[in-house]
């Protein structure tokens, strides 16, 4: 069955063994089962969704050269709502990939096609066994990235399964019971760290996270926060609160990209709070992080142009 008229490029022979549109019925036989032996992509999607139907035809094509080495199973939202519900599907297209019968890293949106295939390289990479740990460490902090700290959370445990005194995996496990605000056991995990990584940046920068995350408090919800905003560019409040909310999740760059946007359109609104938090932003990553460096430029661009 074809999901949309035009949307999905032509079914070729073997396509039923590869490509196949699940349901709560057949999820259990389809992903977890059929992921014990070879990577499953899950492709979350609704007939209404616009970039769905430009994710869906890529998916199949990357699926399709892989010859055999992957699967796509695609859920329709609308038809099962309880799966959704169970995997924690906030907005469609959502794409979860499964190996040994877990979530290991998802995205949200529609994503480039060399983004999909570096990702079906990776799973295809790890299908011969359990995935090593430099991988979960990778797929974890891509899940991380794109807000899904759940899934985030158990790649962090399976790597630190392996080695207790992993620094980023502890940072990052941290950040993900900081973003569930989980803030005791997030402490419990940082005060337990290894005496020889106490110091890495990942950990002091987690850290640093956690005492922004309790000073912060309750900052509400951020799907309601995001329609303040997307309502009015001048609702610098209802950003503030968003891009703290993000940060804590784990999407740095977006979170300093929304002070930034407060920044620009008023430098001095709350006695330069939008600027301040940037500079805690900084601190909690630590100087030499990829979203500090492009926080600082974005930064600096804005306030000598």
């Amino acid at each position: 069955m074809q999901l949309f008229a035009g949307a999905a490029a032509p079914k070729t022979t073997g396509d039923a063994d590869i490509i196949k549109d699940g349901s709560l019925k057949t999820f259990a036989q389809d992903v977890i089962q059929a992921s014990q032996q070879i990577p499953v992509l899950v492709d979350f999607w609704a007939p209404w969704c616009g970039p769905c139907k430009q994710l869906t035809p890529v998916l199949e094509k990357v699926v399709r050269a892989a010859k055999g080495r992957i699967r796509l199973v695609k859920i329709n939202i609308d038809q099962n709502p309880e799966l959704a519900q169970q995997l924690r599907i906030q907005s469609v297209p959502t794409v979860y990939a499964f190996l040994g019968g877990q979530p290991v890293t998802g995205f949200a949106g529609a994503q480039p096609e060399s983004q999909i295939k570096a990702l079906v390289d990776r799973l295809i990479g790890g299908a011969g066994g359990e995935m090593d740990g430099a991988d979960l460490l990778q797929v974890a902090q891509e899940a991380a990235e794109h807000g899904d700290t759940h899934t985030a959370a158990q790649l962090f445990q399976q790597v630190l399964a392996e080695d207790p005194a992993q620094p980023v995996a502890l940072g990052g496990l941290a950040r993900c019971l900081i973003a569930e605000r989980q803030f005791a056991e997030a402490k419990r995990l940082l005060d337990g760290a290894p005496k020889e990584v106490a110091g890495h940046a990942a950990v002091s920068g987690a850290r640093a996270a956690l005492a922004l995350a309790e000073e912060a408090g309750d900052l509400g919800d951020p799907t309601k926060l995001l329609a303040r905003v997307q309502a009015d560019d001048d609702d610098h409040d209802a950003r503030y609160q968003l891009a703290t909310i993000m940060f804590l999740r784990g999407q740095a760059e977006a979170a300093m990209g929304h002070l930034v946007q407060i920044v620009k359109r008023d430098r001095t609104w709350k006695d330069d709070l939008a600027r301040k938090q940037l500079v805690k932003f900084f601190d909690a990553l630590g100087p030499k992080h990829p979203a500090t460096l492009k926080g600082r430029r974005m930064l600096s661009t804005v306030l000598f142009s």
